[in-house]
């Protein structure tokens, strides 16, 4: 007889992300599974959402408190409707020897959060795992982004009822309404080579309307001045966005001459979005010189 090693071929490996949508839409993605053996292949397709032993092995401290790098869990936010965020088809069947089968990923939030996740592996003879990926997916329920720098919030959503949050206080110039805060930490190294700029960045995004007619999105930068004057350098501080489409700011500091090392200035800049609706983040410029 004659011993063969049933190997397959997949399009994607680590991780997929669907990107962003708009809360109460959807997205599909295409993943394609190769045989190149000379065996027919019987595989399944299992999501870890929907495992008979998912609430037991969520008896555990969270990930976000732990020493771990990672910071969410793989299975993250889930619909509140109860059905999956994600799906697939087909689920299960056969993959002849030589030929090669397409899975379609269904990503389809129907609430706003930035952590949706969930794991897919691809099961072979009913106990085989031959692969498996990391599905990751964020939605909005307005069709613009921002992100970048370091994250300010918790990567696990509650299900409680909360009360809404009073509105912050406004910067001087600043207009009132509901904001998002990011952190974008500038550290520049001192000593051992040539000094090069500390730099970060932040992405823009728009997302595809629902209507044809939306309008693009402006973005600008305010607090331009001041930034300047601590020695930060902006790449792309104001523009025009088409929807589907998405920019960088790129961020760059070296520290002035007048620079007080022992109390690091952290700066504030209010950037605005508008098209269809206007939206505003606090970014939050945090200065600081180490050691190399």
């Amino acid at each position: 007889g004659h011993g063969v090693v049933p190997g397959t071929v997949c399009s994607v490996e680590g991780v997929l992300d669907m990107g962003y949508v708009l809360a109460g839409e959807k997205v599909t993605s295409t993943v394609k599974i190769q045989n190149p053996s000379s065996l027919t292949l019987p595989y399944s397709i299992q999501l870890d959402s929907l495992s008979p032993t998912r609430d037991r092995d969520r008896q555990k401290i969270p990930a976000f408190l732990t020493p771990s790098v990672q910071r969410t869990e793989i299975v993250g936010t889930q619909n509140y409707s109860g059905l999956s965020v994600f799906s697939v088809f087909p689920t299960q069947g056969e993959i002849e020897a030589g030929k090669s089968q397409e899975f379609v990923v269904t990503f389809s939030p129907d609430h706003e959060s930035l952590y949706y996740s969930d794991r897919l592996r691809v099961v072979l003879f009913g106990k085989q795992t031959a692969h498996a990926m990391q599905l990751k997916g964020a939605a909005r329920d307005r069709p613009v982004f921002v992100e970048g720098g370091v994250p300010l919030d918790v990567p696990v959503e509650s299900l409680a009822v909360t009360a809404p949050v009073a509105p912050q206080r406004a910067l001087p110039g600043e207009r009132q309404g509901p904001q998002r805060s990011l952190l974008l930490l500038l550290e520049h190294v001192a000593g051992g080579g040539p000094a090069e700029r500390a730099r970060a960045e932040l992405r823009v995004g728009a997302l595809r309307p629902r209507q044809p007619a939306a309008k693009a999105v402006q973005w600008r930068l305010d607090n331009g001045p001041a930034l300047q004057r601590a020695g930060i350098a902006l790449d792309g501080a104001a523009g025009a966005l088409e929807r589907g489409h998405e920019r960088r700011v790129r961020v760059s500091w070296a520290p002035p001459a007048a620079l007080q090392v022992s109390d690091p200035p952290i700066l504030t800049a209010l950037l605005t979005l508008e098209g269809d609706v206007t939206e505003r983040y606090r970014i939050l410029f945090m200065t600081r010189v180490v050691s190399a």
